[in-house]
């Protein structure tokens, strides 16, 4: 890879994302101490480099739209309540086409590649609340333990779509993926790994509340007309109904105690938000451009 600064052109492609992605699986996964240790440390400086010149490349592209979202509690939260209708992606043609005419060979190309670019809900919040304030805090704990089956394992999110990637047989492998589904989850891992880009990641998070039911509902249908079970479905049947209910909380116990606290967070969270939408626009095209080949 070039050095960050010499523009964009570098990031929106397999290449760097998926050297991008590889480096997330190795410096994220639990380890032992190493004899190479400051070669690692070495290492991951320079890829926290790239990965900042990619996040302020996100956020050139949407300063703009972000710039006008309000920064009062109530004027924020009309304008992130209509990013379900209007946000990057929203109402793409994709997912009526799942639910209603999409093959078994199609809903295995979507879903492994929708697989390979879940970089974990639950992780990526265990991340973002480090040191937000006790009432935000409490509603991400409160979600966390959700995603986590309220200390059920059968009722943990993650277990559920692994059931579905092994029902499907599906092949979810860094290297086999799409680099748009790749940035998708490149990107929620940037945000939430770096303090600097906290509330970015809290936006980013609240977004995915936001607008997966309906995509969740789409693709849950398609599985059903193909006959799978609701074993393979839970996962998109779940989150058809438990994220609308998130979504409100979010808005009431996150973003309106922490707008209130600082406006300022009011432009983070809204650039976090549609530089999450935006990754899965791409995905979305990209898709429709393999798939209605």
């Amino acid at each position: 890879m070039r050095e960050a600064s010499r523009g964009a052109s570098q990031f929106f492609n397999a290449r760097f994302q998926r050297a991008l992605a590889h480096w997330n699986r190795r410096r994220l996964a639990p380890a032992f101490p190493t004899p190479d240790w400051q070669k690692q440390l070495d290492e991951d400086l320079r890829m926290q480099r790239f990965e900042g010149a990619f996040l302020e490349e996100l956020r050139l592209e949407i300063a703009s739209q972000a710039a006008a979202a309000p920064t009062d509690v109530e004027g924020f939260l009309a304008w992130f309540e209509e990013l379900k209708a209007t946000g990057p992606g929203q109402g793409d043609p994709l997912f009526p086409w799942l639910a209603a005419e999409a093959d078994v060979e199609d809903f295995r190309y979507f879903l492994s590649q929708e697989a390979a670019g879940e970089a974990g809900f639950e992780d990526l919040t265990a991340l973002a609340q480090v040191k937000v304030p006790a009432s935000a805090k409490m509603e991400l704990a409160n979600n966390y333990w959700d995603e986590m089956g309220r200390g059920n394992p059968k009722g943990m999110h993650g277990p559920m779509l692994d059931a579905l990637v092994a029902e499907l047989k599906l092949e979810v492998e860094i290297d086999e993926t799409i680099w748009e589904s790749l940035a998708l989850a490149n990107a929620m891992t940037a945000m939430a790994t770096s303090r600097r880009y906290a509330w970015h990641a809290i936006g980013a998070l609240g977004a995915i509340e936001l607008t997966a039911p309906g995509r969740s509902r789409a693709t849950a249908d398609g599985l059903k007309r193909l006959g799978f079970g609701g074993k393979a479905r839970r996962y998109f049947e779940l989150h058809a109904v438990l994220d609308v209910r998130h979504s409100e909380d979010w808005n009431a116990k996150v973003f309106a105690p922490l707008v209130a606290e600082d406006p300022r967070r009011a432009t983070a969270f809204a650039e976090g938000a549609l530089i999450r939408l935006t990754a899965g626009a791409r995905c979305f095209e990209r898709y429709r451009q393999t798939l209605w080949s």
